[in-house]
């Protein structure tokens, strides 16, 4: 029996709009990313929309000025968006339009094997060695704050640190920063939810234009 492709669209407690599209399980590779690429698109509020990429990577929709970040893994693509701030240039970073998300499989065990690469003492101290989905979860993290940071090469142990460890459970932040090139601390906080199997987590700032007053 095939699966349609699902549309979801929420708002998360921290105030970033979600997109998710899931479904279509015997369709694979690049293919499943086209295809549900072109369902966000023509699931718009007011029109279609065209995902393209500044110089550095960052995704942005054509002729929008609402920042927006994507991730994708097995069947799953998630957009993350903020509310329209015309007076931001989205091509730089800004902690008012600071937003980056990242998906991964909360059973990928392969995250056990590298986490020495991605976490620093203080952090592997942090993250159980055996907890797959704690791993996951400060993967996802990592993942989160480099796209949300707008930065290139940086190194994820000595740069993108992890203060704590948001849960798939709880609707509380845990807090991070990121060291920029100039070596200032850019604070950042993070949210993670689970979806259809999934780690999913946000990074933002206390700074960052949401839809709606975090508590």
């Amino acid at each position: 029996m095939e699966t349609e492709f699902i549309y979801y669209r929420h708002n998360t407690p921290i105030g970033v709009q979600v997109e998710e599209i899931t479904g279509y399980e015997q369709l694979s590779g690049p293919n499943w990313v086209a295809f549900a690429k072109q369902v966000f698109s023509e699931n718009s509020k007011d029109a279609y929309r065209v995902i393209d990429h500044y110089e550095s990577g960052a995704p942005f929709l054509d002729g929008e000025s609402s920042r927006i970040s994507v991730s994708h893994t097995g069947h799953m693509l998630i957009v993350a968006s903020l509310p329209r701030t015309p007076e931001a240039d989205l091509s730089v970073f800004s902690p008012r339009t600071a937003l980056g998300i990242d998906v991964e499989s909360k059973e990928r065990k392969q995250v056990l094997k590298v986490r020495e690469r991605y976490l620093n003492d203080d952090e592997l101290a942090m993250v159980p060695a055996d907890d797959v989905v704690a791993n996951v979860i400060a993967w996802t993290a990592k993942e989160a704050l480099f796209k949300a940071a707008l930065m290139e090469g940086v190194d994820f142990r000595s740069r993108i640190i992890l203060k704590s460890l948001p849960t798939i459970d709880s609707p509380q932040t845990a807090e991070a920063y990121v060291v920029d090139n100039d070596g200032n601390n850019i604070d950042f906080l993070l949210y993670s939810y689970e979806s259809e199997g999934n780690v999913v987590t946000i990074a933002i700032t206390a700074k960052t234009a949401t839809f709606k007053k975090r508590k």
